[in-house]
């Protein structure tokens, strides 16, 4: 699989996917919403460690420079 993501999309979508599973974890969120917020903020840091994310791919996105 080809990399799509670049250096600065990977550092908002860790420290996003961050956020959201401590929101998940200790913001006192009803269940429902601390599992749609841990979900999500898991594939935030999925997505950011991969440097692939499948939507640009179908989008045919790319935002980084070296790719």
């Amino acid at each position: 699989m080809t990399k799509n993501m670049g250096t600065t999309d990977r550092l908002l979508r860790t420290l996003l996917g961050i956020v959201l599973l401590g929101a998940a974890m200790f913001g006192g969120l009803a269940t429902g919403l601390a599992v749609i917020a841990a979900l999500v903020g898991a594939v935030m840091l999925l997505t950011a460690s991969l440097r692939l994310c499948p939507l640009y791919s179908l989008l045919g996105l790319k935002t980084c420079s070296d790719c």
